[in-house]
């Protein structure tokens, strides 16, 4: 689970749904990548960090990467 996306998402007062539109995907698509399921591609995670105003390439560090269903060291 991206849990540092979804507290980002929750101080900044966004529903699932506001995000997904402002990023131009479903809320589905946004959903299963808070919850690790799915990722976000290069335009996906610009479309989202514009939306919330972070950088978009903590989609790929390693924090961003972990997820409860791949855990890494």
């Amino acid at each position: 689970m991206r849990e540092w996306l979804i507290k980002i998402r929750e101080i900044k007062g966004f529903t699932q749904q506001e995000v997904a539109t402002l990023s131009g995907i479903s809320r589905s698509y946004y959903s299963g990548i808070e919850t690790g399921f799915r990722n976000a591609s290069p335009k996906v995670a610009k479309n989202i960090s514009n939306a919330l105003g972070f950088e978009w390439t903590l989609f790929f560090e390693e924090k961003g990467r972990k997820t409860s269903h791949n855990k890494t060291a």
